[in-house]
């Protein structure tokens, strides 16, 4: 007589341990599945990224070359790596959310996936803004340097396809930091108040911040520095909005616990 499983979901819902590890050894392997397929795809159409990427700078009178056999290939899987992770994202945060939501409530599910949602679609702009403003304008104030001197501007084409991937980076990380000021203040972690007193110090310590993140020049610096300032107002009003909020959806409750007291 064949010995019968034991259930994994017991009565009242909840999940074994068991059950949990199952689960998560599901959503993994989904995501890493996804993941090798987004990478093989990413990798075919490297080349034309490549080619894209260097078009940018062939317009402001780069020339680019590689100085090792492999180092061109090698960027092509850097390039598929990236790609591929952009691409399968979405897919590995819906997995994400979908194996911690059961131990949610219902306001706190909302939170995460309106987070997820506000956080990509900062992400995504931080690039885009990289991309039609600060790259084209270090790469044309770079560029210029030449012209005083009889040298011309042969680039690796890794050392170009890293300083794009880390600018593109920065950018994408920098505009997070209003979904991260509305995270924290929800947790109850940041307060207005402490935004506001801290704006003369965190000036000094944004431009500290973009001299080490970004290349040795100061132009790189102000381009981060200034959009990270802005983010930081922008950060201070979003921190006001969502306490007033808060504390208008706490009223509501003592107000509610009141009645029933009554």
């Amino acid at each position: 007589m064949k010995n019968k499983k034991k259930p994994e979901v017991s009565p009242d819902g909840s999940m074994s341990v068991s059950g949990h590890l199952k689960e998560l050894r599901n959503r993994v392997l989904i995501c890493v599945i996804v993941f090798l397929v987004g990478f093989m795809a990413c990798l075919g159409i490297a080349p034309k990224l490549v080619t894209i990427f260097t078009d940018m700078g062939q317009d402001f009178g780069y020339v680019f070359v590689y100085i090792a056999p492999q180092e061109l290939l090698m960027e092509y899987f850097s390039l598929a790596f990236v790609g591929s992770l952009i691409v399968t994202f979405p897919v590995i945060a819906y997995h994400v959310y979908a194996f911690c939501s059961p131990g949610l409530k219902k306001r706190e599910r909302t939170y995460v996936k309106t987070g997820l949602v506000a956080g990509t679609a900062f992400f995504v702009v931080g690039v885009v803004f990289a991309r039609m403003v600060s790259v084209p304008f270090m790469l044309r104030f770079l560029i210029q340097f030449t012209g005083e001197v009889d040298v011309s501007a042969s680039i690796s084409i890794q050392q170009y396809v890293t300083f794009l991937l880390t600018v593109f980076l920065i950018f994408g990380i920098v505009f997070e930091m209003p979904v991260i000021t509305v995270v924290l203040t929800i947790l109850g972690v940041l307060r207005a108040e402490w935004l506001v007193k801290a704006r003369k110090v965190m000036i000094v310590v944004v431009f500290l911040v973009a001299a080490i993140i970004t290349p040795p020049d100061v132009v790189s610096q102000i381009m981060i520095a200034i959009p990270m300032l802005l983010l930081y107002e922008l950060s201070i009003l979003l921190c006001k909005v969502f306490t007033r909020r808060k504390k208008a959806e706490k009223d509501a409750e003592t107000e509610e616990e009141d009645e029933e007291e009554t």
